[in-house]
């Protein structure tokens, strides 16, 4: 893959997820803070837990449903295609959260988040077209780091943009909590001219030839499928407990601050900083180095008690400046198994199925992040602590079954150190 196609690549992931970095300190905060007209302000505690994780749930479920459908669809219409209409979509979700900010619109706020999520299948299209171009295994789990490494880089520059752009006393009366979201769409707007300008695969001549047709069941297909592949499905069970620890951290980290601590727009961004910073660092330098002198397996293993030990921490720090090493922790050991678990799913299928594995491993991630966002609500409301001890207990069912579902010679092959 040529040296720009890649940039361009990692810039699309990049925008991709610079949204969450950005979306979620803001939405934390015009959900949480009485002193927002988003919600009325006698809105109870309770409430405000509830809607924080209905419109953090409406965005992941919508992503649930689009991500697969347009990650296999890429198989068909071409890598190049799916990632110009996720692209498109991102600009229309972005123009809906800004007019629903200026009509203080909580419906249009979620009507926006739900278009970005059904349109925001970028990263396993991405994955895909970096697979289509990699030479052998090891560049293989060198690109998978590549990618998380544009993630990390979103999920950094959403927080420095968010609250660069929105705090009056870094940019005076020029700040605002739309400023953020005219950034971004700037940005995505960017990344479709570096589409057409420099990304070329080898599944365009394909698209060319391929009707787009909208098949609603091809999104429960598509997940079905994997019951033709054992591997997959053992593979699978473990991502399954894997991303309920990373997702019950993850979605609730900022409600939590706020709430225990009094966290703003600017101490959240601040911990989606330092989540992007230790995802930065990890998936960039690590994977391969891990990779080599580690098994697969066992570097999940200690992945699944890194985090049952920061789930405990976190929740048992007395102060909110505690609370950034356990976070630290947490999500620089994410930096290298996730890529190992990407390179799991790519090595368990063909070639022709790279875009259809990848974006398998964003439906399990979403469909858990909505239910966990919509389920999570209800339980933060009443009492603050409960997502982090789902992150522990998920995390020990993890490795359990890891070493349950593992046990298998085909699984065995795949989970042995790069080079053996």
């Amino acid at each position: 893959m040529p040296f720009l196609a890649k940039v361009t690549m990692l810039f699309v992931v990049f925008v991709d997820l610079l949204g969450q970095g950005l979306v979620f300190p803001i939405i934390n905060s015009l959900i949480m803070e009485p002193s927002t007209s988003m919600l009325p302000k006698d809105t109870t505690d309770a409430v405000r837990h509830f809607n924080y994780g209905l419109i953090i749930g409406v965005f992941f479920l919508c992503w649930f449903f689009g991500a697969p459908y347009i990650s296999k669809l890429s198989d068909v219409i071409g890598r190049k295609n799916a990632i110009l209409i996720c692209l498109f979509g991102a600009l229309g979700g972005y123009a809906l959260t800004i007019a629903a900010l200026y009509m203080n619109s909580f419906l249009l706020l979620i009507f926006g988040r739900a278009i970005t999520g059904l349109t925001a299948g970028n990263q396993p299209i991405a994955q895909a077209a970096m697979v289509d171009g990699s030479v052998d295994d090891e560049d293989r789990n060198r690109n998978m780091g590549y990618i998380i490494t544009g993630v990390s880089f979103g999920l950094v520059g959403g927080p420095i943009i968010g609250g660069f752009l929105s705090d009056p006393i870094l940019l005076g009366s020029v700040a605002s909590i739309k400023l953020p979201f005219y950034a971004s769409f700037v940005l995505v707007t960017f990344a479709i001219f570096m589409v057409l300008t420099f990304f070329k695969d080898q599944h365009d001549k394909v698209a060319e030839r391929q009707p787009f047709v909208f098949r609603p069941a091809e999104i429960f297909e598509s997940l079905w499928l994997i019951k033709n592949y054992p591997i997959v499905v053992r593979i699978t069970v473990v991502f399954f407990f894997f991303h309920i620890a990373n997702l019950s951290f993850y979605i609730f980290v900022d409600n939590y601050l706020t709430s225990r601590f009094g966290y703003g727009t600017l101490g959240g961004s601040m911990v989606m900083l330092t989540i992007g910073a230790a995802l930065a660092f990890s998936s960039t330098f690590l994977v391969v180095p891990a990779q080599k002198r580690f098994s697969k397996e066992a570097i999940l293993g200690i992945t699944f008690v890194v985090w049952a030990i920061s789930g405990a921490a976190f929740v048992a720090a007395p102060v909110a400046i505690l609370t950034f090493i356990p976070v630290f922790c947490f999500y620089f050991v994410f930096g290298i198994a996730y890529p190992t678990f990407l390179g799991l799913y790519s090595a368990a299928v063909n070639d022709e199925e790279q875009g259809w594995i990848m974006g398998v491993t964003i439906a399990v991630f979403t469909l858990i992040a909505g239910i966990i966002s919509l389920i999570g609500g209800e339980l933060i409301g009443l009492n603050l602590d409960i997502p982090f001890y789902v992150v522990i207990v998920a995390a020990l069912i993890a490795l359990l079954v890891m070493f349950l579902a593992w046990n298998k010679p085909e699984i065995k092959a795949l989970t042995r150190r790069s080079g053996d």
